[in-house]
């Protein structure tokens, strides 16, 4: 028995903690969690009659980016002077970053509670075992964020060459490092009839208001990665022909993530980037809907369509105080606003989002 453990300490319970970061690792890595709960053997070898098993938060990484339930569970009891010790296989089952860690140490430390994994005991009240901890806290973020640079670098690297696949549009399904096209022969006649009527009308708008006008529905992709058929929209007829996969080209890194504190929690937001800051872009990797050129052609055109207006959709150009707050009593959606006058400095609202969207018949306001 090591000489950190006191009779006091083996008065109170003992917890073990049991932790893994993903529930593909939960499901596949059984050994680890085998291994994890052989550590209740080591706690009674050490004198512990009572040992808690904590192990709510399987499949949840310690990285900091999600609630843990049995941590939380765990840090209180040791705040109410009820733990002896606490354990865990490695000491990074605890956490993976600096704010748990410390958070956990420094109670251990006030109500004498000492930490277990599968080589050492440490007491947190001793100076050494504290500097000891935290360096082994500061190598378990600094370790996670390493792994988490090896992966991405190697994402994009297989990227660069054109072979990480990572899911098929509608129209295209995925077949080992490459796409092929829908077996599907009216998934194939939709989409080609897409950009054969941009190509004829000049404006995917035009495009939507034929489809609607024909009462053809386009396909669209549910999140189980089955086909249905929809009423078209402006939107999935836009990223159709400005998508290069329909050219015939790979395209990886069109868009990057940031992440903001909305002073309640953190929150991602996405923004497409620019096509000379993709990560990779290489036409003739596969077949297309339309050959490269007249993808890029159709493209452009499309770009093309957008007037050099200043005051196009241009409430951050004008006067107008209610641009993107006020809605249409009738749909519910956001009224869209036009200048108008001599000097384009009369504020209208409008409900127009359904007709410029789906086509729709305009609200009347």
């Amino acid at each position: 028995m090591s000489d950190k453990i006191k009779p006091h300490h083996l008065a109170r319970k003992a917890i073990l903690y049991v932790r893994q970061s993903s529930a593909h690792q939960v499901l596949h890595s059984r050994e680890s969690q085998a291994l994890q709960y052989a550590m209740r053997d080591r706690l009674v070898a050490l004198g512990w009659s009572e040992v808690d098993t904590v192990d709510d938060d399987l499949g949840r990484s310690a990285a900091g980016g999600v609630t843990r339930v049995g941590f939380e569970r765990m840090v209180a009891e040791v705040c109410l002077g009820k733990v002896g010790a606490v354990a865990a296989r490695e000491v990074s089952r605890f956490a993976r970053n600096s704010r748990d860690w410390q958070q956990l140490i420094e109670m251990c430390r006030v109500v004498d509670t000492v930490l277990i994994d599968q080589e050492m005991v440490y007491a947190p009240r001793q100076g050494n075992d504290r500097l000891l901890l935290g360096l082994k806290g500061s190598l378990n973020e600094y370790e996670l964020d390493l792994l988490r640079q090896r992966s991405l670098s190697a994402r994009y690297e297989k990227a660069k060459r054109g072979e990480l696949i990572v899911a098929a549009p509608v129209g295209f399904v995925k077949v080992g490092d490459h796409f092929e096209k829908d077996p599907d022969r009216r998934v194939q006649g939709a989409i080609e009839l897409v950009f054969d009527k941009v190509a004829e009308l000049g404006s995917a708008r035009q495009a939507l208001l034929w489809f609607h006008e024909h009462g053809l529905n386009l396909p669209a992709k549910q999140s189980n990665g089955e086909v249905e058929w929809r009423r078209p929209r402006y939107s999935s007829i836009y990223r159709m022909i400005t998508n290069p996969i329909y050219g015939g080209a790979y395209a990886y890194g069109k868009t990057s993530v940031t992440v903001h504190y909305d002073g309640v929690m953190a929150c991602s937001r996405s923004r497409r980037k620019p096509r000379e800051e993709w990560l990779a872009l290489h036409p003739g990797t596969h077949e297309g809907y339309v050959d490269w050129e007249r993808s890029e052609a159709i493209r452009r055109m499309v770009s093309d369509n957008i007037p050099n207006s200043r005051h196009h959709g241009a409430a951050k150009h004008g006067d107008a105080l209610l641009a993107g707050l006020i809605r249409c009593r009738r749909c519910g959606r956001k009224l869209t606003l036009r200048y108008t006058g001599a000097k384009h400095d009369i504020p209208r609202y409008s409900c127009s989002r359904g007709w410029l969207d789906n086509g729709e018949p305009r609200c009347g306001i």
